[in-house]
């Protein structure tokens, strides 16, 4: 059975774009630090959109989240001309963690060889 898409997912999707592109010039014209469009929810009626954005230097992410609400009215007009709505929905600028949270995971699982050696050498002591 086919997957169907709702009207919704389309326009997230088409916002995602659009907002990569006007993310990227604000982040150059403005000094902010560096991030990147990483997904955008919006309501079912198409009101709010939260935009979540991953930065390249995660302990200046609160900064960048910072600007681009700074920017939010700016980034919407922007988006009316890009875009052919009859509403362009109210942007939410979001830090996603998603990407720090898999670093963290990929870090333990990489130490993890040398826990269980560790733990295996504690082991044979004992006996």
């Amino acid at each position: 059975m086919p997957k169907t898409f709702h009207r919704t997912d389309r326009v997230s999707a088409q916002l995602r774009r659009e907002l990569g592109t006007l993310v990227h010039n604000a982040v150059r014209e403005h000094g902010l630090p560096s991030v990147s469009v990483s997904d955008v929810e919006i309501t079912r009626d198409m009101a709010h959109a939260k935009v979540f954005v991953t930065a390249l230097m995660p302990e200046r992410s609160a900064e960048a989240v910072a600007g681009l609400k700074e920017l939010g009215y700016r980034l919407r007009m922007d988006l009316a001309r890009a875009m052919k709505l009859r509403h362009v929905p109210e942007l939410h600028f979001h830090y996603d963690d998603s990407v720090d949270r898999g670093e963290h995971i990929d870090n333990i699982l990489r130490d993890l060889p040398d826990t269980l050696a560790a733990e295996k050498r504690r082991g044979s002591d004992d006996e």
